[in-house]
């Protein structure tokens, strides 16, 4: 079957690209695994040279990937090239301190001498989304493969042209033949490649069913997985919150990629003293920013990926409505060409609403009224996600406490919006999956962490 890129400003077809045969897959494995047994014997200064090189590309050719990305899913052209520059952040971030990272540590114990070294595994079959088509893809790529793995993405169907390109810029930096290649696939061949004797360990972000359906096969076959899924995330106003600067930073987090994004501020759970100020502000902003053609440097919200992905969203929002919601500003599909959504405000949301239950994967705000600090505190952990939550208050050690002990997520954030960052961890916990990226810790996901003691 052809892999279809469609420009969803336009609904125009960009491009066809033929998916390749099964048989042509397992070959690109092997290739791959023949050039790991050579990358991995590479030191750290070569590995880091070539991502310097990744940096140095993205950064100059920044313009065309954003371009790229906003043809493809629909991206706001200025969001693109900032994705890449935090591609080319994450590129310089590891040349600089991998080796660091993956030191020996010696370990004191009856042996002459005893440590943990830190080997790689292989070839890391690397299953990503459409949403971030490159910051995803390098998130997993660059610490695998300066930890001495080697990398095969199969992205989403919808952005073929961001995964060859992206294969591209690791050729064009110096990376070794086959130690990362692209396969343009479809789903329905990725349990074959995660079964192939070649690969060692599979990274996926994207939804929870696709997560079970990967962990599911990874684990038949034994193999290393990490994954980050869905999440709902809530944004805590509490009652001395600081209710107009929290405001902005919920309206910039919930519109970020035009709303779809698994760490957008998704449900709003405000202390009852403060929501009628929430909702005015709430609306005002939403209202004021600019949809349109995502090529257009002024657009902060473009189309939602994809038309399906857009009705699905419209149905969520028509099953709120029906169950009690409210709706404030938006909630309807515009006329004319393209798969847009408005931003849309819901409040007097309850459990039991899509809007509370479920990942509302575009430009959708839910505002749930509570009666005091704890009780949303409460309301913010009844879901069965756990990648991102924040907390807005005017008492900073409070906040604090409250995102390090009480609230339950991955990542959790004090008068800020959630985001990731190479310095810092990121994953989730409960239906957002397990495993961690970036920093010192995602790069010893994919890693043999092997004792070696000598008598």
């Amino acid at each position: 079957m052809p892999l279809i890129a469609i420009n969803p400003a336009t609904d125009a077809v960009i491009r066809e690209y033929q998916e390749i045969p099964p048989r042509v897959a397992a070959e690109v494995v092997d290739h791959s695994h023949r050039a790991f047994l050579a990358w991995r014997q590479t030191g750290f200064e070569e590995r880091s040279q070539v991502m310097r090189s990744a940096a140095r590309i993205l950064r100059e050719r920044a313009s065309d990937y954003a371009r790229l990305m906003a043809e493809e899913m629909g991206k706001p052209i200025t969001q693109g090239k900032a994705e890449c520059e935090k591609c080319a952040w994450v590129c310089d971030y590891y040349a600089e301190h991998a080796k660091a990272f993956l030191a020996p540590e010696t370990v004191e114990t009856d042996a002459s001498k005893s440590y943990v070294t830190f080997k790689p595994l292989g070839v890391v079959l690397a299953v990503m989304p459409w949403n971030f088509p490159f910051w995803q893809v390098f998130r997993f790529a660059v610490p695998a493969l300066m930890a001495g793995n080697v990398g095969i993405l199969k992205h989403a169907s919808n952005v073929p042209g961001c995964a060859l390109a992206i294969e591209d810029i690791f050729r064009q930096a110096g990376l070794p033949a086959n130690v990362f290649r692209t396969l343009l696939i479809g789903s329905k061949q990725v349990a074959a490649i995660i079964e192939h004797p070649g690969v060692q360990a599979v990274t996926l972000t994207g939804s929870t069913p696709a997560g079970r359906a990967v962990a599911k096969k990874a684990g038949s076959v034994l193999k290393k997985t990490v994954l980050e899924l869905g999440g709902s995330d809530p944004y805590v106003i509490l009652s001395d919150a600081d209710v107009e600067a929290a405001v902005g930073t919920c309206v910039a987090s919930r519109l970020i990629n035009s709303g779809q994004s698994c760490i957008n501020a998704k449900r709003f759970v405000v202390v009852a003293s403060q929501r009628e100020r929430f909702e005015q502000l709430l609306v005002e902003q939403m209202k004021a920013v600019k949809m349109g053609d995502p090529l257009t440097p002024e657009t902060e919200v473009g189309p939602q990926a994809r038309s399906e992905l857009r009705d699905e969203l419209h149905e969520q929002v028509e099953r709120s409505i029906d169950e009690g919601a409210r709706c404030l500003l938006g909630g309807y599909i515009p006329d004319g060409p393209g798969s847009f959504y408005p931003p849309t405000v819901l409040t007097d949301v309850r459990k039991g609403m899509p809007a509370f239950d479920e990942e509302l994967f575009g430009p959708v705000a839910a505002i749930i009224a509570v009666p005091d600090d704890d009780a949303a505190i409460h309301v913010a952990n009844d879901s069965s996600f756990g990648l991102g939550a924040a907390v807005f208050t005017a008492d900073v050690r409070r906040g604090e406490e409250i995102a390090a002990d009480r609230l339950e997520a991955g990542c959790c954030f004090v008068n800020s919006f959630v985001k990731s960052d190479p310095r810092l961890p990121f994953g989730g916990i409960k239906e957002s999956g397990y495993g961690r990226e970036l920093s010192h810790f995602g790069i010893r996901e994919f890693v043999n962490v092997k004792t070696v003691y000598i008598a």
